[in-house]
């Protein structure tokens, strides 16, 4: 009956995936399509291809199969022709080994945890630091759809895997062991500023030691290395974070980020369900001690 199931899941994958490469009207592809037509962009080949993660417990004779779609987009805009990818988890519901249901898993920005006493407490000694922004565009295209084994991963990973790129640039830790304090990872333990996005938000443009960046106005001034946050809804507490790993031909960032793992990706993230009209960005660009 196992593998029954099993083929009946692969089924539905293939044809799922079949289907994404084929319908340029679906709401995804749509999304997508949209976009790209606002910055004179267009896709000029899908593919995906569909991997299973998983299968929760049976009840009642129903299983749930938890499956991963990967996407690549690639979009021609211009003279220039890049590869976007992003990969999308969804849920097939069987019942007595037949589908009846098969839906994307809708992402919450949740926050890890609430920073219930961060403060920057900017009394340490300067430590002199270049920012590599090479190296931390490295480490972001390594890890952009898999986990640092050295890093502890979380469910919503957005901001743990930016502060990783960002160490991963050179930018020093500071403020261990107290949580409300610097931006650190540390024995399995971490300040709120580098896994929470409202945290890492304020924290960059705030800080004066160590990492620390300045806000600009426009997303054209940022450069590879740079990060942008996201208040997708608009209520003042921001959910997301990602980093500028590429510029479009109009000079617009591309981002990779995880939770919702993607890479090259268009910074305004309209394609994504996660967005509102009352979106509000914020742009950071990192400065060191050159």
């Amino acid at each position: 009956m196992r593998k029954l199931l099993m083929e009946n899941v692969q089924h539905v994958i293939d044809e799922y995936t079949s289907r994404s490469q084929s319908d340029y009207h679906s709401d995804k592809v749509r999304r997508k399509k949209e976009s790209c037509l606002q910055r004179n962009a267009e896709i000029v080949k899908v593919d995906a291809a569909g991997k299973i993660r998983g299968m929760t417990p049976q009840r009642n004779e129903t299983q749930n199969i938890l499956y991963d779609v990967h996407y690549k987009y690639l979009i021609k805009q211009g003279d220039l022709l890049y590869l976007e990818e992003e990969v999308e988890k969804r849920c097939a519901t069987f019942y007595k080994d037949k589908i009846y249901e098969d839906r994307e898993i809708p992402i919450h920005y949740e926050e890890i945890e609430h920073e219930d006493s961060f403060s920057l407490h900017e009394n340490e000694a300067r430590v002199n630091y270049h920012y590599d922004r090479l190296s931390a565009v490295r480490y972001a295209e390594r890890w952009w759809n898999s986990y640092n084994p050295a890093y502890k991963k979380f469910e919503n990973d957005c901001t743990n895997y930016i502060s990783q790129c960002l160490h991963a640039g050179d930018a020093p830790m500071r403020g261990y062991p107290a949580k409300g304090k610097g931006w650190w990872m540390r024995n399995q333990n971490w300040s709120y500023s580098w896994t929470v996005a409202n945290s890492m938000r304020w924290y960059i443009p705030n800080s004066t030691v160590g990492l620390r960046g300045r806000q600009v106005n426009d997303a054209k001034e940022l450069k590879l290395g740079d990060v942008i946050c996201y208040d997708f809804e608009g209520d003042g507490r921001f959910d997301h974070t990602t980093i500028v790993t590429g510029k479009d031909a109009a000079g617009e960032p591309l981002v990779n980020a995880h939770t919702f793992n993607s890479r090259m990706r268009y910074w305004k993230y309209e394609d994504s369900t996660a967005y509102t009209p009352n979106i509000k960005y914020r742009f950071f660009t990192i400065v060191d001690d050159r």
